[in-house]
């Protein structure tokens, strides 16, 4: 998901070309469309790139030949040859992804199709440097222990998905600044690269769960969507075209600061309304421990009370800030997802749509609202995207072109 510019409506999705010195684009082109829509046969390749039927089989041989795609059942029934469905090959290549939040951190090992091979987590008040270096330096040897041995090499990077600035959370973390300080000059891809001998890319946490729904989401992925994502603080991610929008410093959509209407009438930001840690906070004045919260996404132990006061407070921030970015762009849907139950998400996106239908919506084209598809592992899936992005797909532009 490389940051290119966007084609206007005029331009076509970018074909593939059968000139030489371009095979690594005709393969991640190639890659790109069977991820996107499934098995594919040849025939259906050259349909979709342009490209010559003697170019599509010397790729997807040569695909075929490096473990990246495999043979389905052939097709019989029409004229001619039978058509031989190819798909991703699950162990085709491996990527870790490590999430660095507020309060954990996790590394997971996830294959060629997304599905997570092993994970390891830690839990800790405030994260540091050294917690995180030292965590992945002891997690790493036991996650890569469960691939068979012939499959280790083909782990191919490690990506990181961590807020920016975490230096400037100190109050809201409870952290001693001296420490938190130690995040301003430090190098978390160069160290990480040392301790793994590995690629490592680092992203932001909350854009990066929006790209895990580019690559590995289980639902229909629109075009245009503005993505939310309930974290200790609430981020977010931006798609335009479908295009994972990464902004000049990387930070685009960082929703958290958005200024919102308090139920005061004061404005407010939006992280100060819709934030695991609001509701935290909640909990703990009304006599409930949070603690669990942070440890086990899908059981919530939350009184009814506080829980819908925290649901409605969150709501209306996230309708008014949906409806500042629709002023601004026709967004097509919006994604709600976060690190909490699937019963709580549901009910955060009902509440979020009767709250943003309440408000003067005069001149504006409503989107869509709707649920993300991979809630807690939203982050450290989409940290294991960046990797598989940078080394097997193109820009999304270039993959959409209709069949």
């Amino acid at each position: 998901m490389q940051n290119t510019p966007e084609p206007t409506d005029r331009q076509e999705a970018p074909r593939g070309t059968n000139q030489s010195g371009m095979r690594a684009y005709n393969e991640r082109l190639v890659l790109s469309l069977v991820r996107q829509h499934g098995a594919l046969a040849k025939s259906d390749i050259a349909r979709m790139t342009g490209l010559s039927a003697q170019t599509v089989s010397v790729i997807m041989r040569a695909l075929e030949q490096d473990g990246l795609l495999m043979r389905g059942e052939p097709v019989r029934g029409r004229i001619g040859q039978p058509s031989v469905p190819m798909s991703l090959d699950a162990d085709g290549a491996f990527f870790l992804g490590l999430k660095v939040g507020r309060r954990s951190a996790d590394l997971v090992l996830v294959d060629f199709l997304g599905t997570v091979r092993g994970t390891h987590r830690r839990i800790y008040r405030y994260p540091t440097p050294q917690a995180v270096v030292g965590f992945v330096a002891g997690a790493l040897p036991g996650l890569l222990s469960t691939l068979p041995v012939d499959l280790r090499s083909r782990v191919a990077g490690l990506g990181v998905a961590m807020p920016f600035q975490l230096w400037s959370w100190v109050e809201a973390l409870g952290a001693p600044q001296d420490e938190m300080d130690s995040w301003r000059d430090h190098d978390m891809r160069a160290e990480l690269a040392d301790v793994t001998g590995m690629a490592v890319y680092v992203q932001n946490d909350a854009t990066s769960a929006c790209g895990a729904e580019l690559v590995f989401g289980t639902k229909e992925r629109p075009k245009d969507f503005l993505y939310f994502y309930f974290g200790t603080f609430i981020g977010g991610g931006l798609v335009l075209n479908g295009q994972l929008h990464l902004g000049r410093t990387g930070n685009a959509a960082g929703v958290g600061p958005m200024p919102v209407q308090g139920p005061d009438g004061r404005m407010r930001r939006l992280f100060d309304s819709a934030s695991l840690s609001v509701l935290a906070e909640m909990m703990e004045a009304a006599g409930e421990s949070s603690d669990h919260i942070w440890e086990q996404p899908e059981v919530w132990r939350v009184s009814d009370a506080v829980l819908d006061r925290w649901i409605a407070l969150a709501a209306e921030g996230l309708a008014g800030a949906i409806l500042s970015a629709a002023t601004l762009l026709e967004l097509e849907s919006v994604l709600i997802d976060g690190w909490m139950p699937t019963w709580v998400r549901a009910r955060m996106v009902a509440a979020t749509q009767e709250a943003f239908l309440r408000q003067d919506l005069s001149g504006i084209a409503p989107p869509l609202l709707r649920e993300g598809s991979l809630g807690a592992q939203a982050r450290s899936l989409g940290a294991a995207a960046i990797p598989l992005s940078q080394r097997y797909l193109i820009d999304q532009n270039a993959a959409a072109r209709e069949a």
